[in-house]
């Protein structure tokens, strides 16, 4: 089983907020460094599929990868890659709900990377 399942649900929010504060300041000076971590996020984003998994859980709110397999017709171990991935980016949360992990968007990453952009574009 994979670590993120058995680590505390309030860790890993807090694991991630801490994240997105560094990104934060890092976003309002663009070094290399930061640019750099924004790139990687844009990668987890270029990926059709990842854009539907998005698409979906911002859609319902929320998603278990239970639903996002079903709903998508896809493989799990397809599914729960694409999360995988799509969580090291920031770009979704995950919540304990009873036994299931359910993904929610991150909109403080989202609101992020939108300013990072209009900070590139100037």
């Amino acid at each position: 089983m994979s670590d993120f399942i058995r680590e505390n649900p309030s860790s890993q929010q807090q694991t991630a907020q801490l994240k997105i504060n560094h990104l934060e300041k890092s976003a309002t000076s663009l070094d290399f460094h930061s640019i750099k971590k924004v790139s990687m996020i844009f990668r987890a984003l270029n990926h059709k599929l990842r854009q539907e998994i998005l698409r979906m859980i911002d859609k319902k709110g929320q998603a278990s990868v239970s639903e996002i397999y079903v709903d998508m017709r896809l493989e799990q171990s397809v599914a729960s890659q694409h999360i995988a991935i799509l969580r090291r980016s920031g770009l979704i949360i995950p919540e304990r709900e009873g036994k299931f992990m359910k993904y929610k968007l991150n909109s403080a990453r989202i609101d992020m990377m939108n300013q990072m952009v209009v900070d590139l574009l100037k």
